[in-house]
């Protein structure tokens, strides 16, 4: 089995080596960077399994660094803080991180937070090469672009709630801002009044409810933030 490589992005020196050597001790290689130059330069020559990467970092920060990858690499990121507060943990996710862990924290925790995401990003990877996923007792046909229940029974969605929903089941456990799902539901950009995507979201729901209640409840509304699909999706055969 290849031995996953976590590239490591954070300032501190001690913390840096005591995470690497908990890390490479359960098992991961670990690739350390004290700042987004010396990241960019391992980022040239390999592409690891996850980034753990630190918010306050010298030069160019993390959500910085985190705004400038969201998209364009094909690996998740954890990011490290020492602020706790709602708005930057949201702020975080918002433009692609894929788990947030305050300063202190407990270096297990942290394993387990990396043992969470790669696992879920094993299962979206087998989701996306079936087109075929399962949310909830619901099955959404990406291809056939269509829902049904554990019954077989279609759920009757418009092309525009389809969509919605489409982008949710891909981009699970991530905040999607408002601006996000109305370029690529509509392939363009929202004004300050527009309630489109509110609109389709309260819509989708309804639907859902009355088909499954769970994957309703599982589109939460990200205060200032859009919205995140809280459910693990798998997919299943043709």
């Amino acid at each position: 089995m290849t031995m996953k490589t976590i590239l490591l992005v954070e300032d501190d020196a001690e913390i840096r080596d005591l995470l690497s050597h908990f890390l490479r001790r359960e098992g991961f290689a670990v690739e350390g960077a004290a700042d987004a130059r010396a990241m960019d330069m391992i980022l040239a020559r390999m592409v690891p399994a996850l980034m753990v990467l630190d918010l306050m970092l010298p030069g160019e920060d993390g959500l910085s660094i985190c705004r400038r990858l969201a998209g364009q690499v094909p690996f998740p990121i954890v990011m490290l803080t020492a602020k706790g507060e709602d708005v930057d943990r949201i702020i975080g996710l918002e433009i692609g991180a894929d788990d947030y862990l305050p300063k202190p924290f407990n270096p297990r925790e942290l394993l387990a937070r990396i043992r969470a995401v790669l696992r879920r990003g094993e299962r979206q990877a087998a989701a996306q090469a079936t087109r075929r996923l399962r949310l909830f007792d619901l099955v959404v046909d990406l291809d056939g672009r269509m829902v049904e229940t554990a019954a077989g029974e279609r759920v009757a969605l418009t092309s525009a709630e389809f969509d919605l929903l489409a982008c949710l089941v891909e981009h699970p456990r991530r905040v999607l801002s408002r601006d996000q799902l109305l370029d690529w539901t509509r392939g363009r950009s929202a004004d300050p009044f527009d309630r489109t995507i509110d609109v389709g979201i309260s819509r989708l729901r309804r639907k859902l409810e009355a088909a499954d209640a769970r994957a309703a409840q599982g589109i939460t509304t990200v205060r200032n933030g859009g919205y995140i699909l809280s459910a693990d999706i798998e997919g299943i055969g043709p």
